[in-house]
């Protein structure tokens, strides 16, 4: 089953018949491990986790470092043993990989829907916590931090509060240093 239909913003239809035996054992052995959540709560982790995943692989990459962020994370904040944290963020990244630009706005939409504007401050804080996890927060996943923001209904001055932090990791603001220092002739 996809993680998106699980959450409820992907409609049934042709290509949603595959059973879990179509799946591989895998992925059986994580939808095993999530049904040891009560629903509500793993939809709230499942959508956390997808966000995350999302502003990572902003730059059609995801770094180790980030996804270790990521797996801290989950497990802190969703209150899951290690293993489980990083087979939920194993299935957001392969949701994002797979699905990532199609659904972004409806995953945000069902996680704020479900949050209170707390948890969503706290997700737009996670999210620059993730972009930062390898010492550079490129112009990319700026952006696509600032378009969770707004997803969430965020105001711009929630957004300027969390980015705040890690300006020191803001690729633009690095190259405008670089080009201050740089000697001149």
């Amino acid at each position: 089953m996809s993680l998106l239909r699980w959450l409820g913003v992907t409609p049934d239809g042709p290509d949603s018949d595959k059973t879990l035996d179509d799946e591989t054992d895998t992925m059986r052995r994580i939808a095993t491990e999530l049904e040891t959540l009560p629903e509500e709560r793993a939809r709230y982790l499942a959508a956390f986790a997808y966000i995350l995943g999302r502003v990572a692989y902003a730059d059609a990459s995801v770094s180790p470092r980030e996804t270790t962020k990521m797996q801290e994370i989950v497990q802190t904040l969703g209150h899951l043993p290690q293993a489980q944290a990083v087979l939920v963020v194993e299935i957001a990244k392969s949701q994002v990989r797979l699905l990532g630009g199609t659904e972004d706005f409806l995953v945000s939409r069902r996680f704020r829907e479900m949050a209170t504007r707390q948890q969503r401050l706290e997700l737009l804080e996670c999210v620059f916590a993730v972009t930062a996890a390898d010492d550079s927060v490129t112009v990319v996943e700026e952006g696509q931090a600032r378009q969770i923001s707004k997803e969430l209904r965020l105001s711009h001055d929630d957004f300027i509060a969390a980015r705040s932090g890690y300006h020191e990791h803001l690729e633009a603001l690095k190259s405008l240093r670089r080009k201050q220092a740089a000697p001149r002739d």
